[in-house]
């Protein structure tokens, strides 16, 4: 039953998220979420259309689920921005750098077995999530504790740490955010050079 209120949930964020705010009011962003999630019930030949969403994307990992809920509540301005984005987004792109080219056959390491048994992995994330913590990333802070706790609780039906902590969409994010900032950076830096000389 998770699983069912975590399709709808996901398929309301992300279609908040990729819409335009329209220049709508707080009150009316809050009504705009939650008719998305009222439309993610409708059924469509059997299926609602959440359950199409997720036969694409399957069950999203809880670190993007907190993801989301914290950039939808930035959207409705019920939260300031986070401090230390850039270190949230090359947190979870090495996490999928890691992880994911491994499992297609790139390489002979499979990192994803360890998410089997994964003391030493919960060991490694406590120490991050503490270094997160006091370097007051809270974001990454939450993410990380959130993703265990549930893994703990064990939320989903997967019985590997891995699905917990990154997933193909927020690898894909991440890695594409921060090309784009490398590209902006050096973009800017070329700009000053030109000025400069």
């Amino acid at each position: 039953m998770i699983n069912l209120w975590q399709a709808h949930i996901s398929f309301a964020m992300i279609l908040f998220l990729l819409l335009p705010s329209f220049g709508l009011s707080k009150a009316w962003r809050v009504a705009l979420l939650l008719a998305l999630l009222a439309i993610s019930y409708i059924p469509l030949d059997g299926l609602t259309l959440a359950a199409y969403l997720r036969s694409h994307i399957d069950d999203l990992a809880v670190t993007t689920l907190v993801f989301m809920a914290w950039g939808c509540l930035r959207r409705m301005d019920f939260l300031p921005p986070a401090r230390g984005q850039t270190g949230v987004l090359t947190v979870f792109a090495v996490m999928a750098l890691a992880l994911y080219p491994a499992t297609l056959g790139l390489s002979d390491l499979d990192p994803y077995r360890f998410g089997f048994s994964p003391r030493p992995m919960l060991v490694f994330v406590a120490l991050l999530t503490l270094g997160l913590f006091y370097l007051r990333n809270y974001l990454a802070v939450v993410m990380l504790a959130g993703a265990t706790l549930a893994f703990v609780v064990g939320i989903k039906p997967s019985h590997n740490y891995w699905d917990y902590l990154v997933d193909p969409l927020l690898g894909l994010y991440c890695c594409l955010a921060l090309l784009v900032l490398a590209i902006g950076w050096i973009y800017g830096r070329l700009g000053s050079l030109r000025r400069s000389a």
